[in-house]
């Protein structure tokens, strides 16, 4: 390198090293990895069956954990709109451009939703689906009820979804109100139809080269209205605890008609539910505080067909309400100042009681001896 040349790339480099040193500079790195879920499910791929319920095991990586940061990320099945802007940070709404398995947000919901919490977050206690790890890794499962399914809107506006139909998977977004593109993502899943053979291994060409028929048709089928003894209901849980929730599922009633979903006695209810375009409901039972532990039976009632499905559930009572119960009886009288002071205000008041009593007797006896005196005297 000539002098000339030094002396005109000299300056040039202590620039780029003081803006390096103050971070205005950063030197280049490896490209962090997009975020993406990994789906195992039925015949250990990813896949839903198109009746009945299916878990799916869940691992996401290269999502951004923020420590100590208000929320974390929604897991979600549904159904996206992939030909526009779905994703909450650029403006998609849920119930038109996101639609997915309804349930409630409480961390002992059916599992159809998960919550996966930043670490520290302040609203970990109400995570059910773990932590985001400082890598960005985390791991669930999901409980999907079926491939048909109705969604609603934050205004509670329902929508029939049909997985046949239209392509759903698995969806995460921004939880608590958190809007996160970084860990927005949607990994499509396949539906297994009744019946259908699991499909060969990558690489594998089938025997017979004629393709088969394709499963459905562009119209979907006109459901059935539902024998006595078709319907069926499903829970999460057979064994539930008082004062929390159950999820349930039913299907096989007519579309469009009222369901309603009711414990033995009318002691808990909710309804009506309208069944879907293929006779499915779904819904999360409040049971009460003080249902009774035992047997109780709860019921899917269908108001137009007249179709009932019930299932058996064993209600225990709430551990952490009985061991307050059990601390609170254990613990010994607590005394204070104040009582102590009433006790000690009684106590005068008896005792000035029996005094005045005792003087009011005296005087009496030396009034009724002093009048024979007197008579004596006149």
């Amino acid at each position: 390198m000539t002098a000339a040349l030094r002396n005109r790339t000299a300056p040039a480099l202590t620039v780029l090293l003081v803006l390096v040193a103050l971070g205005l500079v950063a030197p280049a790195g490896p490209a962090a990895a997009a975020a993406r879920v990994d789906v195992v499910g039925l015949d250990g791929r990813a896949a839903v069956a198109a009746d009945g319920t299916t878990t799916l095991t869940l691992t996401g990586t290269g999502f951004q954990s923020v420590p100590s940061a208000h929320g974390g990320i929604y897991v979600l099945f549904g159904w996206v709109d992939t030909t526009g802007s779905w994703r909450p940070s650029q403006g998609g709404l849920t119930g038109q451009d996101l639609r997915y398995v309804p349930d409630s947000e409480s961390a002992d919901n059916a599992g159809h939703q998960r919550f996966v919490a930043f670490p520290g977050s302040d609203t970990a206690a109400a995570a059910n689906g773990g932590v985001v790890d400082a890598d960005g890794t985390w791991s669930t499962t999901l409980l999907v009820p079926g491939a048909r399914f109705t969604a609603t809107d934050r205004s509670g506006a329902p929508t029939e979804v049909d997985c046949t139909q239209v392509t759903c998977g698995v969806i995460t977004i921004g939880a608590h109100g958190v809007k996160n593109a970084t860990n927005e993502t949607f990994t499509p899943v396949d539906v297994v139809l009744p019946g259908a053979a699991a499909p060969a291994p990558a690489g594998d060409e089938p025997d017979d080269a004629t393709a088969p028929e394709p499963a459905t048709s562009g119209a979907p089928a006109t459901a059935a209205v539902p024998s006595p003894g078709a319907v069926r209901v499903g829970v999460d849980s057979t064994t539930v605890v008082q004062g929390r929730v159950v999820g349930f599922t039913g299907q096989g009633f007519t579309p469009g008609e009222q369901v309603v979903a009711a414990l033995a006695g009318g002691l808990a209810a909710l309804g009506p539910l309208v069944a879907g375009a293929h006779g499915e409901v779904a819904g999360v039972l409040q049971l009460p505080a003080d249902l009774r532990p035992g047997t109780h039976v709860l019921g899917l009632t269908a108001a137009a067909s007249g179709a009932v499905a019930e299932v058996e559930l064993t209600v225990v009572a709430d551990p952490v309400v009985a061991a307050a119960a059990a601390g609170a009886a254990a613990e010994p009288p607590v005394t204070t100042p104040a009582t102590v002071a009433v006790g000690v205000a009684a106590l005068l008041l008896v005792v000035l009681v029996v005094s005045s009593a005792a003087t009011a007797r005296r005087r009496r006896r030396a009034a009724g001896a002093a009048q024979p005196a007197l008579a004596g005297a006149r």
